[in-house]
């Protein structure tokens, strides 16, 4: 009896710690589709892009300047990797400083609501959206004539995606704890990006080996690199280096995020 009641008391806890996630998830969808102007350019802006590079670039075969991939094949790959930043960095970071300097993270500090299922619904939502857009653009490349991923690297993509979204969405709620205002956080935010786009060679591929050496330490490098390998490859395995990469910077923003994050507003 005694030990009976602690367990079904466990379970209850523990039932209770589900529904309060599962309520935070559907807040967060919730709250995404309520604003249909974002919600529509969120999925809108990645298909118009891999559609330009398919008008463009559609004509391009196999060459070394790709790695040995098509034009195409290479940029399905590296604009679905700059749509999960755009979800999972770039709009994480900005709601988050405008929820902190609107009072709304006080309000959510304040309810019973623990602070990892809230986090843990960020993440959630932030895979959804991110898996929804690159599901789009692998749609528009098929169209295009872009083979699908390989079954045997159904796995490899899957937890690609995982990793970097939860990699990228600690990397947010670190950048986020360091902006001071809602205003400056579009600023911020792509002052960090922008740069590591270009070098890790999401819009046109780097072939010196010192960029390559520099972007191939930071994380967006590893992530293109990782979906390129799971969308034009049938090897099985894992690539265990850019995932790695991609752990320990997720490993480093959420260290930062612990430490530095705010609820209450900054004093100006």
């Amino acid at each position: 009896m005694s030990i009976a009641v602690p367990r079904a008391a466990g379970r209850q806890v523990q039932r209770r710690g589900l529904a309060l996630l599962w309520h935070q998830i559907r807040y967060e969808q919730l709250t995404f589709w309520r604003n249909p102007q974002s919600a529509f350019f969120t999925f809108v802006f990645p298909v118009v892009v891999i559609a330009i590079f398919g008008g463009l670039f559609g004509g391009i075969g196999k060459s070394e300047f790709y790695y040995g991939r098509s034009a195409l094949q290479y940029y399905v790959s590296t604009i679905a990797a700059v749509s999960v930043l755009g979800s999972c960095y770039s709009q994480l970071a900005i709601v988050l400083a405008a929820r902190r300097q609107n009072g709304m993270l006080k309000r959510v500090r304040a309810t019973p609501l623990p602070a990892s299922a809230y986090f843990v619904g960020l993440l959630a939502h932030c895979v959804v959206v991110s898996v929804v857009d690159v599901l789009l653009i692998t749609v528009v490349g098929r169209l295009y004539g872009v083979s699908l991923p390989a079954s045997s690297q159904l796995l490899a993509l899957a937890l690609t995606l995982v990793l970097g979204a939860a990699a990228f969405c600690a990397l947010g709620v670190a950048v986020a704890s360091l902006i001071r205002n809602a205003e400056a956080a579009p600023s911020v935010v792509q002052f960090v990006l922008f740069p590591l786009v270009f070098i890790s060679g999401t819009y046109m591929p780097i072939h010196s080996g010192l960029l390559n050496g520099v972007a191939g330490a930071l994380p967006v490098k590893p992530f293109n690199d990782a979906l390129l390998r799971a969308f034009t490859t049938d090897h099985t395995g894992l690539p265990w280096r850019d995932l790695g990469v991609l752990l320990l910077w997720g490993v480093v923003g959420a260290v930062v995020a612990v430490r530095r994050f705010r609820w209450d507003p900054r004093a100006e």
